[in-house]
């Protein structure tokens, strides 16, 4: 039996995962493809040499994360002829055309499953067993440290800060987690995935993102009064002939897919006209699980043929979407206040589906969902209101996703 020689770039915690289970699956990949994966060589800041690894390899597994040198090391590869499997979602957010035209012209393959959603399949199944579907929206919860922050807030009324502190401490967040909680980290995912679903070239930089960190308990305590759980989710879909593609914390009704997902767990929704829509989820971080998708993305590197993305379509990225709104106002309670409110949001055409208001005196809390409507238009409103003399402190509002599926 012949073997297929693994070069690997960097042994982390992914990386030391991958190595572990790549040995103890060997066996197992080789009944299934009739040919045995081994290390060739491991490249870190201190041990190995890319060359030597790349002269000795059929495939190379690039896990050392960030943009450079790992952008370097994968067109060396591709250009080589040499297969790649990567779970850099940076990279492929900011340079996937460049790596999928180096693939395609190179005849080989270009592998990412791990870029998106640990475990959870979908960019198999985006890419391969919906490629004749007429994909109209991608959405989910796609990144789990926020969406484990934002289910402790919820369990326990914990604040943000307390929240992050504690998925720092359990190894659910990094010591440094802004990429995480500021919407970046999601961001890039909902790109690589939009480029997938749509065919089209969208960059990370074209994908607008809002981040949970100004998130408070009492948005999550009014809301869940409201039927209401708070997600980051991320959103790519067809919009007036273009595309918009985004991430923001979302207000989700209990009968919504995405409403149940909890604790680090990630979970993606794909709907289309073919299928309705079909809901994937699964643990979406850790070393095990992140190294389980790139064994498999390994395994379909060594059975042709090769399947890199077509070659992308100019798009038009659309910012202004319709969607229903959470508004939270601090006020003094004094007549008149909440009838001015509704004038200003009925002058821009925002109709309120729901008020609560809490306290008296100085101390008044208005919480308002309103109906669909175009985010410029709800935005003006929130400006107007923002200039009242009765509000104690700038308003604070989030979306909210009023589907339910069946």
């Amino acid at each position: 039996m012949t073997s297929f020689r693994v070069g690997l770039l960097g042994h982390g915690t992914v990386g030391a995962a991958f190595a572990a289970l790549l040995a103890e699956r060997a066996e197992a990949v080789a009944a299934a493809t009739g040919r045995r994966p081994e290390l060739s060589g491991i490249l870190t800041r201190s041990q190995g040499h890319f060359e030597e690894i790349l002269e000795r390899s059929d495939v190379v597994v690039e896990l050392i994360g960030g943009v450079e040198p790992a952008r370097e090391y994968a067109l060396a590869a591709l250009r080589s002829g040499r297969h790649v499997v990567s779970a850099n979602k940076q990279l492929l957010s900011q340079h996937g055309e460049e790596l999928f035209d180096a693939a395609r012209e190179a005849g080989v393959d270009l592998r990412f499953e791990a870029a998106v959603g640990g475990v959870v399949p979908v960019i198999r199944v985006v890419h391969e067993t919906l490629a004749a579907a007429h994909v109209e929206r991608v959405h989910g919860i796609v990144n789990g440290t926020t969406n484990f922050i934002l289910t402790e807030m919820t369990r326990t009324g914990a604040s943000y800060p307390d929240a992050l502190a504690d998925a720092q401490r359990l190894g659910y967040a990094e010591a440094d987690p802004r990429d995480d909680v500021n919407g970046r980290d999601a961001a890039a995912k909902m790109a690589i995935l939009a480029r997938l679903a749509f065919g089209a070239a969208v960059a990370l930089d074209q994908v607008a993102y809002e981040g949970i960190e100004h998130v408070t308990a009492d948005d999550i305590a009014y809301a869940r009064e409201l039927g209401l759980s708070l997600k980051l989710v991320g959103t790519a879909e067809r919009v007036d002939g273009g595309l918009s593609v985004r991430v923001h914390p979302a207000f989700l009704y209990a009968g919504h897919p995405l409403a149940s997902v909890d604790g680090s767990f990630n979970a993606v929704t794909v709907e289309s006209p073919a299928i309705t829509e079909i809901t994937l989820s699964g643990p979406g971080a850790g070393g095990s699980q992140t190294a389980s998708a790139v064994l498999g993305d390994v395994v379909s590197a060594m059975l042709p043929p090769a399947t890199p993305p077509a070659r992308a379509a100019p798009v038009t990225i659309v910012g202004d979407v319709e969607s229903a709104f959470y508004l939270h106002l601090e006020v003094a309670d004094r007549p008149g206040v909440l009838a001015q409110i509704a004038e200003i949001l009925g002058l821009q055409g925002v109709s309120v589906k729901s008020v609560v208001q809490r306290g008296l005196g100085s101390d008044a809390r208005l919480t308002i969902v309103v109906h669909s409507v175009r985010e410029s238009r709800f935005l003006a409103a929130v400006a107007l209101i923002g200039r009242l003399d009765f509000l104690r402190v700038p308003p604070r509002w989030i979306r909210v996703i009023e589907e339910v599926f069946g």
